[in-house]
């Protein structure tokens, strides 16, 4: 069984715990869990992705599928901790996604391909999560560095990933629907033990 990881506050400092299903985290006050995408999950990604981008940025459905289904990709999805259950048989029924991640492993480079976080649970830690999962998993992968793209003029993705510890690497010129130009941010992967003795 494959463990995932979740934050755990002790004595004013967070520290890991392996968690064999879910990983609840509460930040900002908003509780919840980063699990593995699942099929039923498409549609509400897809309308969280058409809500969280620009229609020229935006994936189309068989877009957004190609890249989920990519033979080396995965998609991790952040819920709501604490939904009911309606009692529909789906146990997952009435528990909002907040948001997802979508990366791949490209040799010993890890790529994101998007993230997107609904406007109600941005600025509570999700998107952090959700980054953090990603890169921890794609070390385990064998990753040493990771990339991602975002437009030239998305500010606040542009400071949420130089705070995560993204640079800019170059400006890819029209890569967004042949108009809207591109920064490629990159990082080096450290081990989270090592990070504080290099």
């Amino acid at each position: 069984m494959q463990l995932r990881k979740r934050w755990k506050k002790k004595k004013g400092h967070r520290r890991l715990a392996a968690l064999s299903r879910y990983n609840p985290v509460t930040m900002a006050g908003v509780p919840f869990r980063i699990r593995q995408f699942e099929k039923a999950d498409f549609d509400t990604l897809w309308r969280i992705d058409q809500d969280c981008f620009d229609p020229q940025l935006a994936y189309s459905r068989p877009e957004m599928a190609f890249y989920i289904r990519r033979p080396a990709s995965f998609t991790l999805v952040a819920e709501g901790d604490g939904g009911e259950d309606p009692g529909n048989g789906n146990p997952r029924a009435g528990i909002p996604i907040l948001g997802f991640i979508v990366a791949e492993t490209r040799r010993n480079t890890g790529h994101i391909i998007t993230i997107d976080v609904v406007a109600e649970a941005r600025r509570a830690g999700v998107g952090s999560a959700l980054l953090r999962a990603a890169e921890d998993r794609l070390l385990r992968a064998g990753a040493v560095a990771i990339a991602l793209e975002t437009a030239v003029n998305n500010e606040a993705a542009i400071r949420f990933y130089k705070q995560k510890g993204y640079f800019v690497e170059k400006t890819v010129s029209s890569y967004y629907s042949n108009q809207i130009d591109a920064l490629v941010m990159t990082k080096a992967l450290v081990p989270r033990g090592r990070q504080n003795t290099q």
